[in-house]
């Protein structure tokens, strides 16, 4: 039986009132697969289009040797329609580039692809010839390459790393395997595919013997990923920071890791960020304390370097042990609201806790993250020592992120509708993309 998968939500889009629009189909899925797994099929989530968008689904599978790559992009698109279309961009013998596009607005869910079935075909077999290469696909270097012998009419071994971004894709592919002809052209002049962007790079010494360096050496490799944590006591115990998945870096690119606290006494918020970065000075780590107790605390830590995986740290002790240590509160005489969001907005009926002594004003404001891979508002409330402070004393960036305070720049927050079922499915959906988003940006949901 084909394994079957659920697609992670990767976006909604709400229409404005009174405008028909349509439903479609929404997910993402980027792996490497064996071949013999091969028709897959998933289930996706879906979401409403604006008006006067149609729906799309692009899908793309790479093979060598034993694997298979699957690219997988379905949502909204303002593309003008188009039939479904199945490309063989190269086919073998050896290495094979396929491709599904579908552009529809007939029809709510019109994006009903849920199989690659229409893009595959058990290949006949081959008979051998007399070229043996590397077969690897790998989102990271292909370190401990299987090495086999070639189908006859393979002159060239292919040595080369491809880029997908758009359409909620953004990842990096290492591929090698045999081909029927010199030259780094594996996408044959293919540069996108739907709203997917393909670019191709090769190694400089491909075809070439090893001499002291193997061809890895210009592709800089960096764990992935994003964490949200909100809990107590996370200025005082250390969580776990590690990410399950890397990613090779384009030119001039390092890796970072980046992390943001905010504890406001009764509870806390963790925000982390591990990827390729262009941000940043090389070679450069760095710990700031922005807001200091009593009262709101903001606390960061970056790091950028430039060997392989060097943005490993596995826990937030990178950042705790550079906080002083905190002594017991003396209670004042100031009560205000207590409330750290990532997601969603703080609200007046947030609980009230006794300030310590010294942080005598109440904060109420929002701080806005992007870059790293993240978007997001985080609703703050709490005690503070200044009326009208900054909590990040007007600085606009914090190693990977790029940040805004409301009393620095406003900017619109979406707040939930007050009652009924439309606050609760928003709240919802809410805790449902934090979750996603802790999930150290995977991509697949196993379902039954």
């Amino acid at each position: 039986m084909s394994p079957v998968f659920l697609l992670v939500l990767v976006g909604v889009t709400f229409p404005l009132p009174g405008v028909q629009a349509l439903v479609c189909q929404l997910g993402t899925i980027e792996r490497v697969w064996n071949v013999s797994d091969l028709p897959l099929r998933w289930t996706p989530k879906e979401t409403i289009c604006p008006s006067g968008w149609g729906c799309q689904d692009t899908l793309v599978l790479i093979e060598s040797g034993p694997h298979v790559n699957m690219v997988l992009s379905k949502g909204c698109t303002q593309a003008g329609d188009q039939e479904p279309r199945v490309t063989e961009h190269r086919m073998g013998p050896g290495l094979s580039v396929i491709s599904y596009t579908h552009v529809c607005r007939q029809d709510d869910h019109c994006n009903d692809l849920v199989t690659s079935a229409p893009l595959w075909a058990p290949p006949p077999p081959a008979d051998p010839g007399s070229l043996r290469c590397p077969v690897c696909l790998s989102p990271e270097v292909c370190l401990e390459s299987t090495e086999e012998i070639c189908p006859r009419g393979s002159t060239d071994c292919y040595d080369g790393l491809l880029r997908f971004t758009g359409g909620g894709i953004s990842s990096n592919l290492r591929v090698q395997g045999c081909m029927t002809q010199p030259g780094c052209n594996l996408l044959n002049g293919t540069r996108e595919v739907g709203p997917v962007s393909m670019t191709e790079t090769c190694g400089p010494m491909q075809h070439q013997e090893p001499q002291h360096q193997s061809p890895e050496r210009d592709f800089l490799i960096c764990y992935r990923g994003l964490t949200i944590q909100a809990r107590e006591n996370l200025s005082q115990v250390p969580t776990e920071w590690t990410a399950a998945t890397t990613e090779t870096c384009e030119a001039g690119q390092v890796c970072q890791e980046t992390l943001l606290l905010v504890d406001v006494g009764l509870t806390s918020t963790l925000v982390g960020s591990k990827r390729c970065s262009t941000a940043g000075a090389k070679d450069s780590q760095k710990t700031s304390i922005h807001s200091r107790r009593p009262g709101v605390l903001v606390a960061s830590y970056s790091h950028f370097c430039t060997s392989n995986l060097c943005n490993g740290a596995d826990s937030s002790s990178v950042l705790l042990n550079s906080l002083p240590p905190q002594a017991a509160p003396v209670p004042g005489d100031r009560q205000c609201p207590t409330c750290v969001q990532s997601l969603g907005t703080c609200s007046s009926h947030s609980p009230k806790m006794t300030c310590p002594r010294g942080a005598d004003h109440c904060y109420d404001g929002y701080i806005r993250l992007s870059g790293g891979g993240l978007t997001t508002t985080m609703s703050i409330q709490g005690c503070v020592a200044q009326p009208f402070g900054s909590l990040l004393n007007h600085i606009r960036q914090i190693g990977v992120f790029s940040v805004r305070e409301k009393i620095d720049e406003q900017f619109p927050i979406n707040k939930p509708q007050e009652g009924g079922a439309g606050a609760l499915e928003s709240l919802t959906w809410g805790l449902g993309l934090a979750l996603a988003l802790a999930l150290w940006w995977g991509t697949l949901c196993p379902s039954c």
